[in-house]
């Protein structure tokens, strides 16, 4: 299984959205610059596991939920 950034990108602009939350709110409660959230968001920079789990923090899920949206993205195929 390969690691899909456009696929993470996707699902966490998705939950972001979801949420009514700019990047600037949600980058502010992960702990993180915009402009990494932006490069997340856009595919062009790979989210370590740690950026992962503050980032579902920041939105109300578990680790775990944030990797199954995800995977949703990939289509079930490459992570």
């Amino acid at each position: 299984m390969e690691y899909d950034t456009a696929a993470v990108g996707r699902a966490i602009r998705a939950l972001r959205l979801e949420r009514h939350l700019s990047q600037d709110v949600l980058s502010g409660f992960a702990g993180i610059a915009r402009t990494h959230l932006t490069m997340i968001e856009n595919g062009t920079k790979q989210a370590n596991f740690q950026t992962i789990w503050r980032l579902a923090e920041a939105l109300g899920l578990r680790p775990s939920q944030l990797v199954a949206r995800i995977e949703e993205q990939c289509g079930g195929g490459a992570l």
